[in-house]
């Protein structure tokens, strides 16, 4: 197992105080010092966690949040970081395949070979109608095929001289990129989906699929089977194209000296998840239950280990003291790679 942190950012987490000065600042013309605040608590936390081993970092896109936007944040970030993975979110419908192409094999070089990108397929409209020109698609299986052709393109134009896809929302005629990634065969390309059709495109394209479960951090023991079927289903889908899928997930770890403690906490954060969409976001998070002592997180993360979780995306509350804890009490008892 290696283990990921999502990069702190307003919508990705809980908003602590420092967090909630930072989202001022951005909302306010002419507010804040010469180094942004939210930059600065992103830097921070990516670079102790990837002192601590984390070997890779999930920059999420937001549009219409008060965040920074995820590429441009992307770039800042390798000139503060040395070995991390830089996996950046982007939504099929606002940016196109072929552009996406280029400023990943962009940011491939300039990184060293550190990038990775997050093909994600989007539940908010209205993101779409603002920044993707309208481009919102009601039907589910839509959004899939969509999504689909755009990995297509991504990986046929990373791999290939010369590549054309006549698409039912892309076309890419004899297409070629002038720059091609740094790594072989190309960049790592990551999803979530639970819909069939999503996951035979994340079969057929990706490297990571971010497992499927349910919110609730009381279901855990379901959404442990939950995800053990899952990964078997998608290494037999995988498997029918010629590869092998490695499996990511999305978790909030709430580490205490005793689990009622660590409940009171979980329950505290699933409240803050009902207040809107965007706090459902990290609340949702809690359904893999990493709730407990370090004990019982370890007995967890080592159980999601051994049905084939490679990569635990974490994130914390507050996410630098817990981040702290983290390394104190559980990282040492981790098998990691």
């Amino acid at each position: 197992m290696k283990l990921g942190i999502w990069t702190p950012l307003p919508h990705t987490v809980r908003v602590d105080p420092l967090m909630a000065q930072a989202i001022g600042n951005l909302r306010t013309v002419g507010s804040g010092g010469p180094t942004d605040k939210s930059f600065r608590i992103a830097i921070d936390v990516v670079k102790r966690a990837e002192e601590l081993g984390f070997v890779s970092t999930l920059i999420a896109e937001r549009h219409l949040g008060p965040d920074l936007e995820a590429w441009i944040l992307a770039s800042a970030m390798i000139a503060e970081t040395r070995n991390i993975e830089l996996l950046v979110a982007v939504h099929p419908g606002i940016f196109s395949p072929q552009v996406t192409a280029k400023m990943g094999a962009t940011l491939d070089r300039i990184s060293g070979g550190r990038f990775a990108v997050n093909v994600v397929n989007g539940w908010f409209q209205k993101e779409f109608d603002v920044f993707g020109n309208n481009s919102w698609l009601d039907q589910s299986e839509e959004r899939y095929l969509r999504m689909g052709e755009f990995m297509a393109i991504v990986n046929g134009l990373w791999t290939q001289d010369n590549y054309t896809l006549d698409g039912q929302f892309y076309k890419c005629v004899d297409g070629t990129l002038p720059i091609r990634p740094l790594q072989t065969p190309s960049p790592p390309i990551y999803a979530a989906s639970r819909a069939a059709s999503g996951k035979e495109a994340i079969a057929r394209f990706c490297d990571y699929w971010f497992v499927a479960y349910e919110g609730g951090f009381k279901e855990a023991e379901e959404n442990s089977i939950r995800i053990k079927d899952g990964i078997k289903d998608m290494n037999e889908r995988s498997a029918e194209y010629g590869r092998t899928m490695s499996y990511g997930m999305s978790a909030h770890v709430i580490c205490a000296d005793t689990y009622s403690e660590a409940e009171e906490r979980a329950n505290a954060l699933e409240e803050y998840g009902k207040t809107d969409p965007i706090a459902a976001v990290a609340a949702k998070a809690l359904g893999v239950g990493l709730v407990g002592t370090p004990t019982q997180i370890v007995e967890r993360m080592n159980y999601y280990s051994d049905i084939g979780v490679d990569m635990p995306m974490i994130h914390f509350y507050p996410m630098m003291s817990e981040l702290e804890k983290f390394a104190a009490k559980i990282l040492p008892k981790l098998n990691l790679e």
